[in-house]
Order: C-alpha cells, then structure tokens, then sequence
C-alpha cells in the first residue's frame, strides 16, 4: 500500500487521458464513416481522418495502461482493488462475448430458419440455403488449414496455462518459456488465417455460382465472424507480448500478477470462440 494511504481503496490522480481517448474514438468512427461514405464534404476514401484518430487510441492505450502497471508497481493494487480489476475484466470478456453472439445469431438464423426470411429476393434465399453448404458456394476445406489453426489454439491454451502455474509457483524460467511459445503459436495462427484469406479471395469463395447474392450473405457471416476471431488473436498476442516484456523485466511476483492473468483469460475466450467457428461455420454448415 503507498505511503499514507489509510484504507484498502485507490483513489486514482487526475488523468487526461479518457478525455484525449474519448475525442480520439470519435474522430477514428467519423474517420471511419468518411473513409467509406464520405462525410461533411470530405471525399470518400480520405484515410487521414481515420488514421488520426487511430493515432490517439493507441497512445491513449499505451500512457493509461502504462499508468496502471505503474500503480500495481507502488503497491495501489490491493487484494480490495484486484478485486474490482478482476469484475472489470470479466465484464469486458462478457462484452466481446456478445459481439460474437450477435455474428452467430445471424449466421444461424440464414442456416436454421431461412424459411422465414424477409429479404428480397426470398425465393432464392430459401432455395440457396436448403442444403449445406448453401448452393453454388465453394466453401473452405475444414480438415487442412482451419484444423490447424484449431490444434494451434488448443495448444496454447495449454502453454498458456504452463506459464501461469509456472509463475504461480515462482518459477520466472519456466513462465517466460510457455509465454514464449503461446505468442509464436498465436502468431501461427494468424500467419495461417491470412494465407487462407488470400487463397479466399484469390479464388473467389463464396461468390459468384447460383444464387450469388445469397452466396454473399454466407460469405459477409464468414469474414465477419472469423475475421473478428482473427483480430481478437492479434490483440491477445499483443496482450501476452507486453506481459512477456513485464516478466523479461523483472514484473509480476507469485502474489501479484493480475496483468498476466487477465491476459491468459483474454486468450482462452479466444480459444473457445475459435472452437464454436470451426465447430459450426467450417464443420457443420460449411463441410461438404
């Protein structure tokens, strides 16, 4: 506990940064909206907007979490606080949760109930989505590439795991080699993902054939859900970098190691979304 402080409760500083971080994501979404549509008299296309914005998250990131490890360094995390952190990350799991929901609710309403579908034209909706994979779609083999990409997540959830206990017991050699070797695996993932896309895109899955606008709706679901997976890694292997960088420079003890832990669980709801998307999108609905 810092010196002084009487009770079990951090009062933080004064901060600037939810004000700098709050105009910079609203200068990134209407930089988005331009960059796309065009907005308030600026071409379409017009990227800076965006990027500028961007520009001001990502430092907004970097200075307030830097100012949260600080505090965990002097001693403000208390068993109290850790709490409270422990109830804001799983809270925001939660939320990533729903993102998914909301990518698999419109999957399986097109796959399970594409009887009742009110988009136009809803003859050729019903017809093209009858079978599995839906017709004149050609789909992405499941048992190559994507059940690669499974073992490696299954397999990091495992080093992931390793280096936790491995800290947990005071063993700093061990954590940082299964910490190592998640972040490799994560970046096979990714670097697996992409090498897919291209091939996707290259051949034109999902387009073109009989009922090509449906084919549409089953690709957009595709690249949506597996797309935001594959953003997810990426964001956990950044998550797990930093942690490696803190445990390399002498962070995180036994007791006290909330950064590393919210990491691991961020990484195995990344594991288990993967699971549900090769489970259903690839396999079930998406096999021939």
């Amino acid at each position: 506990m810092a010196a002084g402080v009487k009770h079990d409760y951090h009062l933080v500083n004064p901060s600037p940064y939810p004000l700098i971080g709050s105009v910079a994501a609203t200068v990134m979404a209407l930089g988005g909206v331009t960059w796309m549509k065009g907005l308030f008299g600026l071409p379409q296309h017009t990227a800076w907007l965006f990027f500028a914005g961007l520009a001001g998250v990502l430092y907004t990131m970097v200075g307030w979490w830097s100012d949260v490890v600080k505090e965990a360094n002097q001693g403000d995390h208390t068993p109290v606080v850790s709490i409270g952190l422990r109830y804001g990350m799983v809270l925001f799991i939660a939320s990533e949760v729903m993102f998914f929901v909301a990518w698999f609710w419109i999957f399986f309403e097109m796959a399970l109930f594409h009887g009742n579908r009110t988009l136009a034209p809803i003859e050729e909706v019903r017809a093209a989505w009858a079978t599995f994979p839906p017709k004149g779609i050609e789909t992405v083999a499941p048992f190559q590439l994507p059940l690669v990409n499974t073992l490696t997540l299954l397999l990091s959830g495992t080093t992931v795991t390793w280096a936790h206990h491995a800290l947990q017991q005071g063993d700093r050699k061990s954590a940082k080699i299964g910490l190592l070797l998640t972040i490799l695996l994560g970046v096979m993932f990714t670097s697996v993902q992409a090498y897919e896309y291209s091939h996707i895109f290259e051949h034109h899955y999902f387009f073109g054939g009989a009922g090509a606008e449906n084919s549409g709706l089953y690709g957009s679901s595709f690249i949506m859900a597996t797309g935001f997976h594959g953003f997810h890694v990426l964001v956990g292997s950044i998550f797990l970098t930093v942690c490696l960088i803190r445990l390399m420079g002498g962070g995180f003890t036994p007791k006290q190691h909330f950064g590393f832990e919210a990491a691991a669980w961020y990484w195995h709801f990344v594991d288990v979304v993967w699971l549900f998307l090769f489970a259903f999108i690839y396999v079930i609905f998406g096999a021939h």
